[in-house]
């Protein structure tokens, strides 16, 4: 629903709107953007955009370069963002594995973890080759099937979650024009046979991943290691000892993960952002 028209529930419309102006800056981060530009992407009169930037800025949130005059969140927002960004442990969990398998491998190495119908990279050790990916920098999201990293939390679901994110993803996962219902079912019946995703789909040109599930005690997958280079360095010699690596460090992590951590278990958890978001291009 548009913020403009939504109706407002007794202190919470401006609430809303200034969380809509936000999450309209972290799209348009680092260059940042106009009071038209941020007005249009959030439905919002100019003056109303206006207004809420001015209270973001008093509050620290929000900057304005004073030479562009575009506007872009703070490095306080980033600083805030990075304390209660770990609400789980798991990026303390995960670095130290991380750190080793760029090392080794030399190449970028992505944490994803589940949140309700998309896969969010919670951190990643950037290696020396320049790549691209579907999640982007830390903190991108991307539906559940698309790429390796989410295709191996995906496979690793209970079966009914699975089923119900098969059922809301496959509209979203169309737009990319080489996706539907059977591929993806597919694809989810090779990788559990596989234990791994790493077969490049082609979507993203010269680029190429694998990704492993890391499997908490109870069974189920809530998040996934994922490597990502050029497609010539991921050769059929060279797969199998990256998998190895990927998996030696899945196996560590697994039985480390709290179980009935609430972070990791909200499967309604951003539906209604899930509903809205356009895939990553």
């Amino acid at each position: 629903m548009n913020p403009s028209t939504e109706p407002d529930a007794p202190g919470t419309g401006m609430l809303q709107r200034a969380f809509a102006v936000m999450r309209a800056l972290g799209e348009i981060q680092p260059e940042g953007g106009r009071v038209t530009r941020i007005a249009k992407a959030v439905g919002l009169t100019q003056a109303t955009v206006h207004r809420i930037l001015h209270a973001l800025i008093a509050e620290g949130i929000v900057e304005q370069d004073q030479n562009t005059k575009l506007y872009r969140l703070s490095v306080d927002f980033f600083a805030l963002a990075a304390q209660a960004g770990n609400p789980s442990g798991m990026r303390a969990l995960c670095r130290p594995a991380l750190l080793r398998l760029c090392a080794s491998l030399g190449d970028t190495i992505f944490l994803l973890v589940k949140s309700s119908f998309d896969a969010v990279c919670l951190d990643m050790c950037e290696g020396p080759l320049p790549i691209r990916s579907f999640t982007g920098d830390i903190g991108g999201r991307v539906a559940l099937g698309i790429g390796q990293g989410s295709l191996a939390i995906l496979a690793f679901l209970p079966e009914a979650e699975r089923e119900e994110i098969i059922r809301f993803n496959v509209p979203r996962l169309r737009s990319y024009g080489v996706l539907d219902e059977v591929y993806l079912r597919t694809e989810i019946e090779r990788v559990r046979q596989l234990g791994y995703a790493g077969r490049n789909s082609g979507v993203l040109e010269g680029m190429a991943g694998v990704a492993v599930p890391i499997i908490d005690r109870t069974g189920c997958a809530v998040a996934a290691l994922s490597v990502g280079t050029l497609s010539a360095r991921l050769g059929e010699d060279r797969l199998p000892m990256v998998v190895e690596l990927l998996k030696r460090q899945a196996d560590l992590i697994g039985p480390q993960v709290n179980p009935f951590d609430v972070a990791m278990r909200r499967p309604m958890h951003g539906l209604t952002r899930a509903m809205t978001t356009e895939p990553i291009a």
